[in-house]
Parts: C-alpha cells; structure tokens; sequence
C-alpha cells in the first residue's frame, strides 16, 4: 500500500493545495465534489503534483514539509517549469 502527498492547483483562482492520503484517486475526487471543507469553495482542481511513499510517517512528514515556507520554496524549484509555462509565479 501506498502513502500520497499531493499538491492541487485551483482551476478558479490558482490556489494550491497540499494534502496526504492512502487513495489518491478518490481523495482528488472528494475534493471536485466540494466534500471537503477547505477547498470546495476553490474547486474544480487539477492534480499536478504527487509523491508516493511506503511508509505513512513518511509521507506525513513530508506533507508537513512542503506546507513551511522552506518547502513551498523546494517545490516552487521542483515545478519551475510548469508554474513558468502557466504563468504562476507564487505558491
């Protein structure tokens, strides 16, 4: 089984979203439905980033990363040229 940590782009107003999960599709789902509550004023989303692991504290962890200013940073690097292709420049 595997661990998710995924990042969602809002397709109404470019807000980006960090979250885990144990299924990925479904939770990216969940989320396009409004059947979460901190997101479903920003959907529809699209997925564009995710990192599988095998181990939950694992991904956890690095979900909690990517949401401090030190990782939002690293992923800024990470996606450079999909945020330079869609024209965002900030995270």
């Amino acid at each position: 089984m595997f661990y998710y940590v995924y990042v969602l782009q809002s397709l109404k107003n470019d807000t980006l979203y960090i979250g885990f999960t144990e299924n990925l599709k479904k939770r990216f789902q969940e989320h396009n439905r409004g059947l979460n509550f901190s997101t479903k004023t920003f959907k529809p989303w699209k997925l564009i980033h995710y990192e599988a692991y095998l181990n939950e504290k694992d991904a956890r962890r690095r979900e909690k990363y990517l949401k401090t200013s030190q990782g939002s940073r690293l992923l800024k690097r990470m996606l450079k040229e999909y945020f330079y292709n869609n024209k965002l420049k900030y995270i």
